[in-house]
């Protein structure tokens, strides 16, 4: 297995809009490949295209020891959101607390171009919703209350690995 260096806060792909993927497309078996591989190094709950540089909807999941992945992503979210401390592989290092909503279904396809349909719960919920945000260019930090935020940016910015955007 190869462990693919995952993007930081800061590289532009991450707040870019994933391309939408056509069934059969050749890039995308091997893409899915890497994503089940590394989405499994401990630690991960789920891992976006993006965050290993590729600009395609695409993203993986390891929760509670169900793996799999999701291509081209349609995210529905149900019930009042809860805060919830969450992560981010792109933001390495921090936690902060989140409003997600309790239960989440992504519906997309599988490299057949066959329907999947993921539903959950609690941090199955909260990875499908985080997972859709970065293939929409977003990161979880954007979603903070403001004070958090505020908070979360001053942390991020002192972080040995933080580099200032170049223009």
């Amino acid at each position: 297995m190869t462990e693919r260096p995952i993007r930081l806060f800061g590289d532009p792909i991450l707040r870019s809009v994933c391309d939408p993927v056509r069934p059969g497309d050749p890039r995308v078996r091997a893409l899915v490949d890497d994503l089940l591989e590394n989405v499994q190094l401990p630690g991960r709950a789920g891992l976006a295209a993006n965050q290993i540089g590729a600009g395609l909807r695409v993203f993986s999941y390891f929760v509670d020891d169900q793996l799999g992945y999701v291509i081209n992503p349609v995210l529905e979210v149900f019930g009042d959101p809860v805060p919830m401390d969450e992560g981010c592989l792109s933001v390495p290092g921090f936690y902060f607390p989140r409003l997600r909503h309790p239960r989440a279904r992504v519906t997309g396809i599988d490299v057949d171009g066959n329907t999947v349909v993921v539903e959950g719960e609690g941090q199955l919920a909260q990875a499908l919703q985080h997972e859709t945000d970065h293939l929409d260019g977003r990161l979880y930090l954007e979603g903070l209350e403001p004070e958090v935020k505020r908070e979360a940016m001053r942390a991020v910015r002192q972080a040995p690995w933080f580099r200032t955007p170049r223009a």
